[in-house]
């Protein structure tokens, strides 16, 4: 249990050092030291537990438990205070009725007291874990060297680095105390972390375009605390005490344990960013890119999707469990046929997001074993690759000051290396063998089971959604493909803390191809067996061969693509029998009437089709309707004697 409290206490007494010290190397330096103990303890934690199976810890509640209703009171009255200040006084009410009922919860029913176990550890947590450590670590080392371009190139920012390293490491801390509480309570709170750091950090520019994004991601995220109080509140009033630990509650009576989860999961939604929530996230887009990392991949929309998951058992085979299918499928749907008229690079990696965490959802509304099979899955490969991709556009963003897919152009060629990373980082995205590609099949083939006729619909959905994946990565790999004239690598492509998160992101992301029937059979199956009380294999040894030859394919293709970096000389390119000639920086082709006349390369973006404006509504109005029907399921289904 040592090495537990340990990687909970250990950033967050280092984030606390860090607002003591001025910006420098010493302070550059001590961030390095803090992310590598993390990321060693994490690796460590998973060598402790490897193969125990489920591990439950009694921690004496006598000092914590007052100490996490005291830093819950602050956090709301911290959030009060702040929308009081910027006239946000929805979220003001919307945080005084969280704070009310979570003081009452802990006032009244005194849930914390209970005897039971307060932390735990399983498969399922040791894999969060691994990639909180490792890759929230790799980016909160990128973010030394990235931070101090970023100031440099944004003189009319203030400089708050210290308090921007705080909340980074915190948020780690927060992280690791989810998916390690077994006390819902103690969750809530490390849950409530979560969404304060997100906040601070979304407004770190202090412009008004980043308060205003901040305070909405905020506003959306305090919808969802007030649910998951409200959950709490409900498993403390209709059950027993022993409830109040995520074990008993999934083993409890099915309509507690149902209710319960509508509201937590709820909660889940609002977090992972789905409809019709998801403008939050790409409103965060503004905050400096190791934040957008961040929020992404290790952290925030990972908490979301994480307590969904662990309740999908209790989805399985209901009404419930299909509508959170449903809101995940067309979330998936429409985020992805929004990246399609998106050039702004973020914005893409955003409804990217947005779209492969619908799917997780999709899939942990199902609750079938196979299906929490392809959204563990789901989370680690999006994860590793979503971080790396995140980082290399951060890099390109301070090369050429633009997130433009457009100025991309060449990239191969300029640079090289970020480039490269960039193309892997998108092949994990959608191409085989990667672990998105798998876990997409096996989310098909898991909705075959659902609840007819709605297994058909969400095949479909998920289907056609994928197909509008290839679109928008393939065009984009196009344009950093394209390259019309010479061009001279850069001497420098990104700063050396920078590139050293890139380069290891980009080898975790081929090693977790190369490893992923080895994590399957360790990890995700002793998992659901545990959790489903089944033996039967959920890879066959034909599927994984076929996948090994493929993993052969996957790493010449890039290894390929280094002859697009020498910077070749085209002198002339075939036009379709125009003459052409290469000047410098333009390609010029013979036109009409003999004259020479300038190519111009671009992508099609179809905005007429897959505007933003009118799928977000489309998306929007689509899930509030589900979500009105869900809750109406909700009282509907519970029986009687519950809610008496």
């Amino acid at each position: 249990m040592e090495s537990i409290i340990f990687l909970i206490l250990f950033p967050l007494f280092a984030g606390v050092i860090m607002l003591a010290l001025p910006n420098g190397r010493g302070r550059d330096s001590f961030v390095n030291f803090a992310g590598v103990v993390t990321c060693i303890g994490s690796l460590y934690l998973l060598y402790e537990y490897f193969g125990k199976g489920a591990q439950f810890f009694f921690v004496d509640g006598t000092f914590i438990d007052p100490l996490i209703t005291v830093a819950e009171i602050a956090i709301g009255l911290f959030i009060i205070g702040m929308s009081l200040k910027f006239r946000k006084y929805l979220i003001a009410v919307l945080a005084a009725c969280q704070m009310a009922l979570i003081t009452y919860t802990d006032v009244v029913f005194e849930p914390s007291h209970y005897a039971g176990y307060d932390l735990f550890i399983d498969e399922f947590s040791l894999i969060m874990t691994v990639i909180i450590g490792v890759i929230g670590s790799l980016i909160c080392i990128y973010a030394t060297g990235y931070m101090k371009t970023y100031q440099e190139h944004h003189k009319d920012v203030k400089d708050k680095r210290p308090l921007f390293f705080f909340l980074m490491f915190l948020f780690l801390s927060a992280m690791f105390g989810i998916v390690f509480s077994n006390n819902i309570m103690w969750l809530f709170l490390f849950w409530e972390i979560t969404t304060l750091c997100s906040f601070l950090l979304i407004a770190y520019a202090g412009d008004e375009i980043s308060w205003k994004n901040g305070f909405w991601a905020l506003l959306l995220n305090v919808i969802g605390g007030v649910a998951f109080a409200g959950g709490i509140f409900f498993i403390n009033a209709f059950s027993s005490g022993s409830d109040i630990y995520l074990n008993e509650l999934l083993t409890s009576s099915p309509g507690i344990a149902l209710v319960a989860a509508t509201f937590i999961g709820f909660a889940g939604l609002t977090k992972s960013a789905q409809f019709p929530f998801s403008s939050w996230l790409v409103g965060a887009m503004v905050a400096p890119t190791p934040v957008s990392a961040l929020l992404h991949s290790s952290t925030m929309v990972k908490a979301g999707v994480y307590v969904i998951v662990r309740f999908a058992p209790v989805f399985e085979a209901n009404l419930i469990g299909i509508a959170f299918a449903f809101i995940g499928a067309i979330t998936f749907l429409t985020a992805s046929a929004i990246a399609i008229s998106q050039s702004n690079a973020k914005k893409v990696l955003a409804y990217s997001t947005i779209a492969n965490l619908g799917l997780v959802v999709a899939c942990a509304g199902i609750g079938t074993e196979e299906a929490v099979w392809a959204a563990i899955l789901l989370i680690i490969f999006h994860a590793v690759a979503k971080s790396l991709l995140f980082l290399s556009v951060g890099s390109v963003e301070n090369q050429k000051h633009s997130k433009d897919i457009e100025d991309m152009g060449g990239l191969i060629a300029a640079m090289p290396k970020v480039a490269l990373m960039m193309l892997i980082g998108m092949a994990g995205m959608f191409l085989a063998p990667f672990g998105m590609l798998i876990s997409k099949w096996a989310s098909i083939h898991a909705f075959v089971n659902a609840i007819p006729p709605f297994g058909m619909l969400l095949i479909a959905i998920i289907a056609y959604g994928s197909g509008i994946t290839v679109f928008f990565w393939t065009k984009w790999m196009g344009r950093i493909l394209e390259v019309r004239t010479e061009r001279e690598p850069l001497e420098t492509e990104a700063s050396k803390p920078e590139m050293r998160a890139i380069l290891t992101l980009g080898a975790l992301t081929v090693l977790a191809c190369l490893i992923f029937p080895l994590i399957s059979y360790t990890m995700i199956e002793p998992y659901t067996h545990t959790i489903y009380n089944s033996v039967s294999p959920l890879l066959s040894l034909s599927n994984e061969i076929i996948m090994l030859f493929m993993v052969v394919v996957v790493i010449l293709l890039p290894v390929s693509l280094f002859h697009f970096a020498k910077g070749r000389t085209l002198r002339r390119q075939y036009m379709g029998a125009r003459v052409s000639e290469v000047s410098g920086e333009h390609l010029r082709f013979l036109g009409s009437m003999g004259v020479m006349k300038e190519a111009e390369l671009s992508n099609y973006y179809f905005e007429g089709i897959f505007g933003e404006e009118k799928l977000n509504r489309a998306g929007v109005l689509s899930t509030i309707l589900i979500i009105v029907m869900l809750f109406a399921l909700v009282s509907w289904f519970v029986p009687l004697e519950v809610i008496m």
